[in-house]
């Protein structure tokens, strides 16, 4: 794959380019910690036995295996526990490298490999003592673009796939526009979208995808737009293109992709009841057991059962806001009134007990003791950027959207990190 900046070289946006790139690295959206491999140094004459851990494998029956003493596995053992939090291998991930100095040699090094960014070494010196170090494994992290369109028939999620969107940057980009959206009547055919993304690449070779960085969708209401961006204080989050916080406090849609079947109605003729009423929530079809996330962060005020609602949570968030999840099947194992929850923490699990007529949640919002309808509520940010800091913010996206418009020209470039 192509530099976005080579092109842009041919635009005569060079300076663009690099200044995308100086902020790039100034807010730190990307930490790039930069080492000496390891193997550089390695002695050519050296001996390196790789062993990947299988199951059923264990570190002392490994670490025996290569002559090592009983001694040696529990001061070994004590070591990577303490100064470097591995106190379990794990089948099919981790990787061990057993160095000697030559083929019939005892073990002088040893290099844990726990994860493709961070690898372990433990050295035996002359006196017998084993040191541990952690040493970080540079990252090329590339922001790449991906865009498509939603097609007769088709779900977000399958548009998103046929664009070339990994399963992962999607189900990260479902949480963040469900923040907006509701997914099973939001989406419509000819809507167009575009992500960019980071990946993550060693030696020339990815290894994983990043973070979200941006993304755009044309929803019914309007273009939804959100930036990832990190603030003076250090922390980041989502932001539409003036600046504002981009992640609310409540979701619309706690389950992602979960179809609408019931809306929001002051006159509905029920089910089961027969008779006509207020439905003062929205009804999303799952399946019995699909886990139940916190629409938001807050405190449960009521689990119980009632006939109406069976098994339901009623979780106040702040001065105004609650939202209530009924039809449980059963409730989270630690979930009880007065607890603090997190945004997106299980809470329950779908079910059909009280007065319903299958599986799914109804989810209600409140504001200030009135039912409103969780699809067309104005919901409040967690939290807007300070002047200072919208400042910078628009700087950087303005010159994000420049690099962004290069590579709507060429998607198949990237812009490096």
């Amino acid at each position: 794959m192509e530099k976005a900046k080579n092109i842009m070289n041919a635009n005569n946006l060079t300076r663009m380019v690099w200044a995308l790139a100086a902020l790039l690295m100034s807010i730190a959206i990307i930490l790039v910690v930069t080492r000496q491999t390891s193997s550089s140094n390695r002695d050519v004459s050296e001996c390196v036995s790789v062993v990947a851990v299988e199951s059923g494998d264990t570190l002392s029956g490994l670490l025996l295996e290569q002559g090592l003493t009983h001694n040696d596995v529990n001061v070994i053992a004590k070591v990577l526990k303490s100064d470097a939090d591995i106190a379990t291998l794990r089948a099919d991930r981790d990787r061990l490298e057993f160095v000697r100095a030559h083929d019939t040699a005892p073990v002088s090094k040893i290099v844990v490999v726990p994860s493709p960014w961070r690898q372990v070494e433990l050295t035996c010196g002359a006196d017998g003592v084993w040191n541990c170090k952690t040493v970080d494994i540079e990252r090329d992290t590339r922001a790449v673009y991906r865009s498509g369109e939603i097609l007769d028939g088709d779900s977000f999620y399958l548009a998103g796939q046929r664009a070339g969107v990994p399963a992962g940057i999607l189900v990260d980009v479902y949480d963040l526009l469900a923040f907006e959206m509701d997914f099973e009547r939001d989406v419509r055919a000819g809507q167009k979208f575009w992500v960019v993304y980071e990946e993550n690449f060693s030696e020339g070779k990815k290894i994983d995808n990043g973070r979200v960085l941006a993304v755009s969708f044309e929803a019914l209401r309007g273009e939804v737009q959100m930036y990832r961006f990190r603030k003076s204080d250090g922390t980041t989050g989502y932001y539409d293109a003036e600046g504002n916080g981009a992640i609310k406090s409540l979701k619309r849609t706690p389950i992602n992709n979960a179809k609408v079947t019931s809306s929001f109605s002051k006159k509905r003729k029920h089910p089961v009841l027969g008779f006509t009423r207020a439905h003062k929530g929205v009804d999303f079809r799952a399946s019995t057991g699909t886990p139940i996330p916190a629409a938001g962060a807050g405190r449960v005020v009521a689990r119980s059962y009632n006939r109406g609602h069976g098994n339901y949570v009623k979780i106040r968030h702040n001065g105004s806001y609650e939202t209530l999840y009924a039809h449980m099947s059963k409730f989270a194992k630690g979930v009880n009134v007065g607890t603090t929850v997190r945004q997106g923490q299980t809470i329950g699990y779908v079910g059909s007990t009280g007065i319903s007529t299958g599986p799914h949640l109804h989810y209600e919002i409140i504001k200030d003791g009135v039912h409103v309808n969780p699809m067309t509520v104005k919901l409040p940010a967690i939290s807007n950027l300070g002047k200072d800091d919208k400042k910078k913010f628009i700087e950087y996206r303005q010159k994000l959207d420049d690099g962004i418009e290069q590579l709507k020209k060429r998607p198949e470039l990237y812009i490096q990190l």
